[in-house]
């Protein structure tokens, strides 16, 4: 049997090798002046870069621990990201109430 095969058997995730090379591109990419400049455009504030920094610590802390810890937080990682919706779902009666509370007032006609 292969060492492929044997993987296959036991059902195990290959270990997966963290790098932390994005992380510091993201965080080196905060302070340059496009990024700040858009920030203050955009928001009227600069970008502390705080949300990089702590993906940068987390990035190295995962380094420090052993592998089947890696591996474990990788995945519980990844399942946190896909639960996580951004829409909000509704039933189209839902839907329309909240439409028209909205953008009922254009529906009205101009005095």
């Amino acid at each position: 049997m292969t060492s492929s095969e044997e993987k296959e058997a036991s059902g195990s995730t290959p270990n997966r090798k963290v790098s932390c090379t994005a992380n510091f591109d993201a965080l080196w990419f905060c302070y340059s002046p496009v990024h700040q400049m858009q920030q203050y455009y955009r928001l009227g504030v600069l970008d502390n870069c705080s949300r990089q920094w702590k993906a940068m610590v987390d990035c190295l802390m995962l380094k420090t621990k052993p592998s089947s810890e890696v591996q474990e937080i990788l995945e519980t990682q990844e399942k946190s990201k896909s639960k996580s919706h951004i829409w909000t779902f509704r039933t189209p009666e839902e839907a329309s109430y909240y439409w028209k509370e909205l953008y009922g007032h254009l529906d009205d006609e101009p005095e």
